[in-house]
């Protein structure tokens, strides 16, 4: 990776404000619309840098800079919300909150969005156009992103980024494709309805949980045998549910699981397929069965503008070699950012985090940690994006003298 910056105190300073303010907000994680003390946090530091915020979607914030500069209007998304999972890192900074963790890297970008926040406002009078800062809540699962557009997040904006850290990919490395960069995304709940009885009567019963064997074991050939392999799928089942004991067979069972698509109409397209083989499975074996689609997030789709020029600023940043070209894509997790590129032009970028074993393991997983070197390159990135001067006055090369263009 190149340093793009020279060694400046007040970006230094930035950065040691941004690293604590990550391990703090990792030490109190809030799950989706429960970040309180989260939002409270994000303000005081807006109000300590002299930023001007509103509260939106409730524990939502957007922040505002450079709001009469007359150029194009970006937008910089970072995510609030932690998960459910109990931590097992050990780390000084770990979840003070039992069952509760940043398993997903919110606070990094968090984090980000704040220290970024602190360098444009100290170069406000060199922003083109007015730049605003989305610290939105409940990205996981919540639709966060869709509540912030309807308080108005979006208005007057004419480019949105994001981003998300990615501990599959080398740190120094990233990913910013035109169109598809992270899949539609659903889950599903079956519930198989038989007749209970005693195990050994089996033919006096009808029984769900077999039924449930053979609809998750029919829903795998679902994906082989009715949808084109040129296009990618995902169909697992997560749990069955089917409480008893030895001797008795249960009245029903539930099935539930998640479904990932590239495209969201081969998402709707799934539902169908699966809704005619559940049924036609359940009647086989003398039971029925109740199929609940539940749609969640839209395809993440880049506009191809705004991702060529986040492909630049991150090569400036990362350097020539900067593009990881082994991660298969799209990534078939979902991002509710998805809403915002709905909305307008933008693009979403995975940048790597895997710079060794204490950064390897998985988001979602007890002992992921965000690492905290990720925050200096996408606040730069982030800078240059906003056409601020990544450098001070004198030195070379020179800042860009204008943003690069956001045409979708």
């Amino acid at each position: 990776m190149t340093d793009s910056s020279v060694a400046l105190p007040d970006f230094a300073r930035i950065i040691a404000r941004a690293t604590t303010l990550r391990r703090e907000l990792h030490q109190h994680p809030e799950l989706a619309w429960q970040e309180h003390r989260t939002a409270a946090t994000i303000r005081a530091r807006l109000d300590e840098l002299g930023i001007p915020w509103r509260a939106c979607a409730g524990t939502g914030t957007l922040a505002t800079l450079a709001p009469r500069a007359e150029g194009p209007h970006l937008a910089f998304r970072g995510d609030i919300d932690a998960l459910p999972i109990h931590e097992s890192t050990d780390l000084p900074w770990q979840s003070t909150v039992p069952g509760r963790m940043h398993a997903c890297g919110h606070d990094g970008h968090t984090a980000t969005l704040v220290g970024l926040g602190g360098w444009l406002k100290a170069r406000e009078r060199d922003l083109p156009g007015p730049v605003t800062l989305l610290f939105q809540p409940a990205e996981e699962g919540g639709h966060g992103a869709e509540r912030m557009i309807e308080d108005g997040a979006m208005a007057g904006i004419d480019c949105i980024y994001g981003w998300h850290n990615w501990p599959a990919i080398p740190f120094g490395r990233a990913v910013c494709p035109n169109g598809t960069v992270m899949a539609a995304n659903g889950t599903f709940r079956i519930t198989v309805s038989g007749r209970g009885g005693h195990a050994a009567q089996p033919e006096a019963c009808a029984n769900p949980v077999t039924t449930a064997a053979a609809i998750t074991v029919a829903l795998q050939h679902v994906l082989s045998g009715r949808v084109p392999p040129q296009r990618p799928h995902v169909l697992t089942v997560s749990s069955i549910d089917a409480a008893s004991n030895a001797t008795v067979i249960p009245p029903f069972a539930v099935i539930e699981g998640t479904i990932r698509c590239a495209r969201t109409a081969d998402r709707d397209h799934l539902y169908r397929i699966m809704a005619e083989v559940i049924e036609g499975t359940a009647r086989a074996h003398g039971t029925t069965a109740h199929f609940e689609p539940l749609p969640r997030y839209v395809a993440t789709v880049n506009h191809p503008g705004p991702a060529a020029a986040c492909r630049d600023a991150l090569r400036h940043e990362l350097g020539e070699d900067w593009q990881d070209t082994t991660t298969p894509l799209p990534i078939m997790a979902s991002e509710d950012f998805s809403y915002y590129l709905q909305e307008t032009a933008g693009a979403f970028a995975l940048i790597g985090a895997d710079d060794g074993p204490a950064h390897q393991p998985p988001c979602h997983n007890p002992a992921y940690d965000f690492n905290d070197a990720l925050l200096a390159p996408v606040i730069r990135t982030f800078a240059r994006l906003a056409g601020a001067p990544v450098l001070p006055a004198g030195s070379t090369p020179a800042p860009p003298a204008s943003r690069p263009s956001t045409a979708g």
